[in-house]
């Protein structure tokens, strides 16, 4: 399957042009699940609260959300697939069209990466990472993925005093082209996060990633990378994840905008966080359930073509009722969103003095079970020509 294809994320449409947009296209709600969301979750402060299940089972599980749109699986290289078990994959798509859309390398969990993977500054263990996301890369071409999702969860610190950032992320910079050279033509996507397992992570925001994404495709050399990127495509792109970019204290859809604007948002990973804090990640919408719906609106905006990865930690639920109510919380949040007037909501949040209030009234009036007891907001006042140029 060749390159998907994300560079319409970038165009710019005038006023007009977007509302036309907005009228017309609606978000394609299919959905991917990570084989770990299906795993006992572990805690320094409580027990496991269920049994482990081995990776047959859990693709099993899996297989039973098929008809509720989980068309993809993301896993983990190489303790959930790997050069050995690649038929059972192979077997499972063949039987429930649930495809494979990333391979992951696990870049952080081993104690040989204490100190970092791809920064690391012993270059026996940086080798070792490269290798392990070289490996990941052949499957995912093996395999015809969409892109390998690479979250450097250990290339951080605890005590900045002292360190020479600059060397310490030119080695991340090395280690992602190097592998990237070795199998070209597989996407990569940076997941960004603040902190957590380290006190501070190297790639800790959306623009951390998206300067690291420029700063590897300009010293890729391969001829195939070369003529992707000669045609506009984004090798190295992005997957934004709802509760790192909460962690972060950023806002969802500025985030997406971020990498939309570049072209470099691969993937979306969907989960709710208050912010600022860190825990198990919770479905979808029990916290700020307004980011959901700016983030889905942002998505609209732009065309966003690719699927919604429900990355979801359920402790305390089983994780098929978690997964099923993370998918309807965003079945929930699209249909409000596709239900609004775009037209003033374009125009309000344009030229904000035209109506003031007006679009925080409209969200009021499209989440009240009972409309109808709200005081008549009445019909939008519409600005001049200015909103349509």
């Amino acid at each position: 399957m060749p390159l998907v294809d994300i560079r319409h994320q970038a165009l710019r449409r005038n006023a007009t042009e977007l509302l036309l947009h907005m009228q017309r296209f609606s978000l394609d709600l299919k959905f991917s699940v990570s084989l770990s969301h299906l795993m006992a979750p572990s805690s320094r402060f409580h027990d496991d609260y269920r049994e482990p299940l081995t990776v047959p089972e859990r693709l099993s599980r899996l297989a039973q959300v098929a008809e509720d749109g989980v068309v993809g699986i993301e896993a983990v290289y190489p303790n959930e697939i790997n050069e050995d078990n690649l038929d059972l994959f192979r077997r499972h798509v063949k039987e429930t069209g649930q495809r494979i859309v990333a391979i992951n390398p696990n870049l952080h969990y081993q104690r040989m990466f204490e100190y970092g993977a791809l920064s690391n500054p012993d270059k026996h263990i940086r080798r070792m990472a490269i290798d392990r996301l070289v490996a990941a890369l052949r499957l995912n071409r093996e395999l015809d993925t969409d892109m390998a999702i690479v979250w450097p969860g250990v290339d951080g610190h605890e005590n900045p005093f002292g360190i020479n950032f600059l060397t310490w992320r030119d080695r991340i910079a090395d280690s992602l082209t190097e592998a990237m050279e070795e199998v070209p033509g597989v996407r990569i996507a940076l997941e960004p996060k603040p902190g957590d397992p380290r006190g501070r992570l190297l790639l800790a925001g959306t623009s951390d990633a998206l300067i690291m994404c420029a700063r590897v495709e300009s010293r890729l050399r391969a001829e195939e990378s070369v003529h992707l990127q000669e045609d506009g495509h984004a090798l190295v792109t992005v997957c934004l994840r709802g509760s790192n970019v909460a962690m972060a204290h950023e806002d969802l859809a500025e985030a997406f905008s971020r990498a939309t604007e570049q072209g470099r948002l691969a993937h979306t990973h969907w989960n709710s966080m208050p912010r600022g804090t860190h825990g198990p990640e919770q479905n979808v919408s029990v916290a700020n359930p307004e980011q959901t719906k700016a983030g889905l609106y942002l998505l609209k905006m732009c065309g966003y073509s690719g699927l919604f990865g429900i990355d979801i930690n359920p402790t305390r639920t089983d994780p098929i009722r978690a997964l099923r109510n993370s998918i309807d919380a965003i079945r929930i949040a699209n249909d409000r969103i596709e239900g609004l007037d775009h037209e003033h909501v374009l125009q309000c949040a344009s030229y904000p003095e035209i109506d003031r209030g007006w679009i925080e009234a409209h969200l009021n009036r499209r989440r009240a079970p009972n409309p109808e007891n709200l005081w008549p907001l009445g019909p939008p006042i519409r600005g001049d020509e200015r909103s349509m140029s």
